[in-house]
Order: structure tokens, then C-alpha cells, then sequence
């Protein structure tokens, strides 16, 4: 049996409470080393915690996380931008100043102690950091194996929208959820559902499960139940695709339990309320194709690594804007429109026929 170190780096950012924010679990899912923007992050991130001590009291810790977050800044600048990849470095230098001048501003919302600043200012900053982080992305970090490189690939992140007409909801007509797909961690799984979204397959669909765990979709009418390709005039289905906090590519076709790897950590755990993952057969680990669920629940119940769905299903994103309007969703409600706004140049092999 080979020897494991029994917790990751990573493990380490993320030990305590589980991080529950979708944006956050995106940002430590990246595919970067770099330790003084980690650590930036961690203390930037660590301000929600700080935010559940009632009133002013909640300001000491803040004060500390960004004073913590400003001294690493300022003695690794250069260690930063050198990881920022070549074509992207005049954004990473403007990236870096804005986040000098930003956490001055910090600074001193929490000297004058205003409270009520503090979380739109963190969010703000985080938003700089995981831009800075992509910005360290140079090329996709894996080559996907053989057998399934030739399918559609999200090799990189992109940003769909889906829009909802609500029945039978005094309070509610439509909404729009935003997610984000992340292909760096699940490229087969999202790039299959992307390609799948470019061919307007969920349009008018209805949502066909609702019941307070999780919200599901994607089974066409007709007795198929996934997407069968019109070119092969069969059913197309996906690999089970899970990736570990720490190995340096996606496993394939297993579940982590089948593996004896059940304790490991993925890195797109379910741990947000409204992670967005892929349906299957219980006994057929590949039989994924169109049906996809979203999770109503926060990890509080079912932590990282010890739940009954990290491992066995695969996450491939989640859902970032009206995440909690999932709840309100019911089984007849229709699906108007579902469109990637933002990074469908990272689909690969797409299978549509653009129009």
C-alpha cells in the first residue's frame, strides 16, 4: 500500500468549517500553486466566518484577516505576477494594483466601523483574487485520456444562465439562475453538457424531480432517457469523471469507493447549496447522459468526503446567482432557455452544427 500524506495542502486551506460558497469552492478548485495568492485568498475568505460574531465584535478578526491579506501582498508581488501567464501580464499587473488600493479601502471601512461594508468589499476583493488565479491558468493542466478526447471538452470554465417560468407561485414568475461549468476539474462532463445546451436540448423541458434534496432534469420525452445523437442514432453517454484534491487528472469510470479512496477529497465536492451534478444509473457508473441535479442541501449534514454523493456523482459546476430560488422550484415548472453567456470558446469538439 503506497504511503499518502494524510492531508493535502489544499485540505489544509479548507479544514474547518466546510466552505459552502459556490465562488469560493471555485476559486480553491483552480489549478494553481501558487502559495502567496492561496494564502491572500484563505484570509480574504475567512472574513464570512469572522461576519457570524454579532455587531462590531466581528471587526477585530476582519481587521486582523486583512491586515494578514496586505502584508502578503506587499512582500510577494513579484512572486505573484511570475506565475501570471505570459500573454496575461499587463492584466495581472492591473489586477495587483487594484487589490493594493483595495485592501487600503478595507482598511478603512473596518476603522470606521462600517459593518454593513465589510461583505460587499470582501466579495469584491475575492473577485479580483480569482481573477488573478485564472490568470495563472496558462494552458488546460491535463491531456484527457485517449478514449474520450475526441468528445465535446470544456477545457476551461464557462458561464450559462437558465431561465425558468415558475407555475403556481404567487411570489415568483420567472427566475434566472447563473452557473458556472468548470471543465478544468470535469472537462468531459461539462463539455457534454455544454454542447448539449448549444443544442438547445433543455429548452421548454420541464423540471421532472423536486423533492427538498435535490431539483432534476434532462430526460427527453420518448422512452430514451438521455440524448441520443442523431448522427449515431443512439444514446450518448459519459464516463463518471471525478477529480481528487491532488491528483493531477480526473479518474474515469470508478467511483472513489470502488477504489478504497472513499476518504479523499474531490475538488468539486457537494458541498453548496445548489451544486450542479450529473444523474446515472446506480449500478452503471458511465451511464450519465443529459439528466442533471441539483443538490438542496449544504454540506453542515453531509461534509466533504463523508457524504453520501462526493465520489459517486459527478459535480462538473455550480450555481452562483439565485441559488436559493432552487428551493422554490416544482416539478411542471418549465425551463424556458438555457444559454452559455461566457466561455463557450473553451468547448472543444463541439458535436452541434452551428447554424
Amino acid at each position: 500500500m503506497g504511503m499518502h500524506p494524510v492531508l493535502s495542502e489544499l485540505a489544509v486551506l479548507i479544514s474547518g468549517p466546510p466552505v459552502k460558497d459556490p465562488n469560493a469552492l471555485l476559486r480553491y478548485a483552480l489549478p494553481v500553486q501558487n502559495k502567496p495568492i492561496r494564502d491572500i485568498q484563505k484570509s480574504l475568505e475567512e472574513i464570512t466566518e469572522d461576519l457570524k460574531l454579532p455587531g462590531v465584535k466581528a471587526l477585530d478578526p476582519v481587521e486582523r484577516n486583512i491586515r494578514q491579506a496586505a502584508r502578503v501582498l506587499s512582500q510577494n508581488k513579484g512572486v505573484i505576477l511570475a506565475d501570471v501567464a505570459e500573454a496575461k501580464k499587463s492584466q495581472g499587473e492591473e489586477l495587483l494594483g487594484n487589490l493594493t488600493v483595495g485592501l487600503q479601502e478595507f482598511q478603512k471601512i473596518v476603522e470606521e466601523k462600517d459593518r454593513t461594508a465589510v461583505a460587499p468589499k470582501q466579495k469584491e476583493l475575492l473577485n479580483i483574487v480569482g481573477d488573478l488565479e485564472e490568470a495563472m491558468v496558462d494552458k488546460f493542466p491535463f491531456e484527457v485520456p485517449e478514449e474520450y478526447s475526441s468528445r465535446p471538452l470544456l477545457k476551461g470554465r464557462a458561464t450559462v444562465e437558465m431561465k425558468v417560468n415558475v407555475k403556481d407561485n404567487p411570489n415568483l414568475e420567472n427566475v434566472t439562475f447563473q452557473m458556472v461549468l468548470d471543465g478544468y476539474n470535469a472537462p468531459v462532463t461539462a463539455g457534454n453538457f455544454a454542447d448539449l445546451v448549444e443544442r438547445h436540448f433543455y429548452d421548454g423541458m420541464d423540471i421532472q424531480r423536486a423533492d427538498g434534496f435535490v431539483v432534476q432534469t434532462g430526460d427527453p420525452d420518448g422512452p430514451a432517457e438521455g440524448f441520443v445523437d442523431p448522427s449515431t442514432g443512439k444514446i450518448r453517454t459519459i464516463p463518471l469523471e471525478i477529480m481528487v484534491d491532488g491528483d493531477k487528472q480526473p479518474i474515469y469510470g470508478a467511483t472513489l469507493e470502488e477504489l478504497g479512496r472513499f476518504r479523499d477529497r474531490t475538488k468539486l465536492p457537494f458541498n453548496a447549496f445548489g451544486t450542479l451534478a450529473m444523474a446515472r444509473e446506480e449500478f452503471d457508473n458511465d451511464s450519465a447522459s443529459s439528466q442533471i441535479f441539483w443538490l438542496l442541501k449544504e454540506s453542515e449534514l453531509t461534509p466533504s468526503n463523508a457524504n453520501i454523493l462526493d465520489g459517486r456523482y459527478a459535480v462538473f459546476g455550480y450555481v452562483t446567482e439565485n441559488e436559493n430560488y432552487l428551493a422554490d422550484l416544482k416539478v411542471g415548472d418549465t425551463i424556458e432557455s438555457v444559454k452559455v453567456v461566457r466561455g463557450i470558446d473553451n468547448l472543444v469538439n463541439p458535436s452541434y452544427k452551428v447554424l
